[in-house]
Formats: structure tokens, sequence, C-alpha cells
């Protein structure tokens, strides 16, 4: 019983933790193309509000995008935002994808190694 109750625990903080990263959508047509009109970096993460493996995506990217200055960082709400979804052609949510000189030079699904999406952007650069 008591084990029960210690899963029953842990689930919960799981399950909290996954909202504990704050997620909005950021992403808009308007900013996308002024971005690459600019020559700048985009990159564009999917997620979902249940998802824990995106609250860890969004974690990563929001740590990232204090240290990747000059890079335009975007979102979008895959289940509520699905015109975004068709515009990017992303099926998933926990996709990043990285844009530049108006092509997508980099994609991911439910990558969550800091050190790889770190060196993605890195490369990107």
């Amino acid at each position: 019983m008591k084990m029960n109750k210690l899963l029953i625990i842990f689930f919960t903080l799981i399950t909290f933790n996954c909202f504990a990263v704050e997620k909005t959508t950021t992403f808009t047509i308007e900013k996308f193309n002024k971005a690459q009109s600019e020559g700048k970096i985009v990159i564009i993460n999917s997620w979902n509000e249940t998802c824990y493996t995106c609250a860890k995506q969004v974690k990563i990217l929001n740590e990232a995008e204090k240290i990747f200055k000059n890079v335009l960082f975007l979102s979008f709400e895959q289940q509520k935002d699905k015109k975004i979804a068709e515009f990017l052609d992303i099926e998933y949510w926990t996709t990043i994808v990285i844009f530049k000189d108006n092509k997508e030079i980099y994609r991911s699904i439910g990558q969550t190694d800091k050190s790889k999406i770190h060196s993605a952007i890195t490369s990107s650069i």
C-alpha cells in the first residue's frame, strides 16, 4: 500500500513538472517572414500542454535563448495552432526546426539532449 502511495505521489510530481515551464505561442507568420527576410536564424518549437518531453525541450530552448542572442526563438502549441503546423509541415509535438536563409536546415523530433540541441543551434550560426 505504501508503494502505491509513493507511485501516486511520484507521478503527480512529474505531471506538475510538465506545467512548471511557461509555454506560450509566439509564432506568427509575420514574425517568421520578417526574420527570414532579415537573414536571422529562426528556431521553432512545437509543443503540447500535457507533454513531458515538450516541457523539457521548452526549458532547454528557454536557456538557449539567453545564450544565443542573435537567434529568434518561436513556438506554438501543436493542438491549438494547427494552421501553423500545416504551414511549417510539422506533424508532431516535440519538434524543433531551425531555419536559415529561408531554408530548413535542421529538424528533430523528441530531442531532449541539451548538448545536441545546442550543437544544432551552434552549427547553424
